[in-house]
């Protein structure tokens, strides 16, 4: 948002400068001009804001849908420009099906005739059929325990091989009579799920000592800072989507594509088998280690509509530009889950008031940085404006950014952080003459940048004024510094002296820093409500929740003092 809102403004204004310049070319006999009402600008009326955001909505949506947009794949045996016959499901509605579900550690299975393997059979299932079923919703269940081998107590994995087939055939292949291609559908899928821990050696930096357990310590001098376990959910639906839809090879959308098989010598495609894990909470996942004998796995076999199994594969796709790494998966995975446990235990009112929350938070911080970037980008005179509180502004954003750096926050706040930062710098050559000084290099070699301040605030008072309160409130910060500094290095423990010198800094900030504009506080208003739906520690509610209280006021002010 913060980069989109800098890219349209910055266009904004250009347009705005040209048509500035245009008309004191056609003024240029007009020689007695008050200079307060250069300064001032044309409010737009109501009608012109809609227009202008409605623009910016469509060219962000136009955007976004260009770099979400798949390329769809070509089809080798189709000569160029050759039209594309639409095809058809080569199960029909109502087909009598029976189901085979073999548990292997082998990721291609071959081992038909191995009963011990054979997990669950079921006859005569109903493609399409919403009826049957234990509960009569066309569902069935299965649960079993599956006994450990060393090799999978030892991070191996254990693959789930789902067949079905048209009643009276079966999956093997060299079952002849009993085996046909086009009448089979198989899927697998590795049943075990590989996540990293991660240990954080922590201690308090003075002493050496650590609170944290001795077996975990050990664990993380033998397998390193980082180690990959295997984790077993006890849950699986397999959904058979009832679709038939005449898709057509090569133009299926993504990230449906994915799963819509079709047969290389029909051209038909089979009835599409999805492993549904979506309500299977990261939380609920625990590692498969020695002290575990047997594994309990209870599948659900369920239809699923098509627009259902679209909303799942939609949430459940991941971006083809593979460039962020796994972490960023395990953050994102962790994220979604926040949002589930939020679906399914909050109250649909308070719900409701979180979707309205975060549609008015988002709103906020769009005008809050569109506005920002507007005021700076056609400001003229410092006169009245903090420069030490822009310079103060860039370091508290840079402190920030390298303490969420640090400690491995989300990627998409980084990023979003990062643009704020990038912000806060362009600031600076609002405010200060910053060139490049190439007479006094840096070692000869790399030119000196230089910083100035403008005309327009060293001739006003505001620069006196703003030393002064600079100075007073150092008064008061600098002595509530040192104590938090002691206080930190006493009684936090820290993984190293750089990250005690960002944590101390970024803990300071966050009590004793502000913000300086109606919209953020709003925002951040909004954020504190926010934050009592989600879960948070309840340190972070406190201080939020003040905050939030101190920000109500502040806008209360700030409309009283414009009325």
């Amino acid at each position: 948002i913060k980069m989109i809102c800098l890219i349209f403004t910055l266009f904004s204004s250009v347009s705005s400068n040209g048509a500035a310049a245009s008309g004191q070319v056609a003024q240029i006999g007009a020689t007695a001009q008050d200079p307060q009402q250069q300064q001032q600008q044309q409010q737009p009326n109501a009608w012109q804001v809609i227009k202008g955001v409605l623009f910016r909505i469509f060219i962000i949506w136009a955007i976004s849908s260009w770099f979400r947009r798949g390329p769809s794949t070509p089809d080798p045996n189709t000569p160029a420009g050759a039209p594309r016959v639409p095809s058809r499901n080569l199960f029909p509605k109502d087909t009598l099906m029976d189901l085979y579900v073999y548990i292997s550690e082998n990721e291609i299975f071959t081992d038909f005739n191995n009963t011990e393997v054979l997990f669950w059979y079921q006859q005569d299932l109903v493609y399409g059929d919403w009826t049957t079923g234990e509960s009569g919703d066309g569902c069935y269940e299965h649960y079993l325990e599956l006994g450990l081998s060393e090799s999978v107590k030892q991070n191996g994995s254990i693959y789930i091989h789902i067949y079905f087939t048209k009643s009276g055939f079966h999956p093997d292949p060299k079952r002849k009579g009993q085996y046909r291609r086009l009448s089979t559908v198989h899927a697998t899928r590795m049943l075990n799920k590989y996540k990293r821990r991660k240990f954080l050696k922590t201690k308090n930096l003075l002493t050496g000592e650590t609170e944290a357990d001795p077996e975990m310590i050990k664990r993380a001098e033998s397998h390193g800072p980082v180690e990959i376990i295997s984790h077993w959910h006890p849950n699986l639906t397999i959904n058979m989507v009832d679709d038939h839809t005449a898709w057509v090879k090569g133009s299926v959308p993504p990230p449906l594509d994915q799963h819509v098989k079709f047969d290389a010598v029909s051209g038909d495609y089979y009835p599409i088998v999805y492993f549904n894990d979506y309500w299977n909470l990261q939380k609920d996942y625990y590692p498969i280690n020695e002290t575990l004998q047997n594994l309990p796995l209870r599948l659900t076999y369920c239809p699923l509509s098509l627009w259902r199994w679209q909303l799942y594969a939609a949430q459940s796709a991941r971006s083809p530009w593979n460039f962020l790494g796994e972490d960023t998966y395990e953050q994102s995975d962790e994220d979604q889950d926040s949002v589930k446990v939020a679906l399914l235990e909050t109250n649909p009112y308070l719900l409701g008031l979180t979707i309205v929350v975060s549609i008015v938070h988002s709103i906020f911080e769009f005008l809050a940085f569109k506005n920002d970037i507007q005021f700076w980008n056609s400001r003229q005179s410092l006169e009245g404006l903090s420069v030490r509180s822009i310079i103060f502004g860039v370091f508290q954003s840079l402190v920030v950014l390298l303490y969420i750096l640090d400690n491995e926050t989300n990627f998409v706040v980084q990023v979003s952080v990062f643009i704020g930062l990038l912000i806060d710098f362009w600031k600076i050559t609002k405010v200060m003459d910053v060139r490049l000084d190439r007479e006094n290099r840096i070692a000869g070699i790399v030119p000196r940048l230089t910083f100035k301040d403008k005309s327009t605030y060293v001739e006003s008072s505001t620069k006196i004024y703003d030393d002064m309160a600079f100075k007073y409130l150092s008064w008061l910060l600098y002595p509530l510094f040192g104590c938090y500094a002691v206080y930190s290095l006493l009684y936090v423990e820290h993984k190293g002296w750089y990250s005690w010198v960002l944590s101390m800094l970024y803990g300071f900030l966050l009590t004793f820093g502000k913000y300086n504009c109606t919209f953020v506080m709003a925002a951040f208003s909004l954020t504190c409500i926010f934050l009592f739906v989600v879960r948070t520690p309840s340190g972070v509610h406190a201080s939020q929740m003040l905050f939030a209280l101190y920000s109500l006021w502040f806008i209360y002010s700030a409309i009283k003092i414009v009325q």
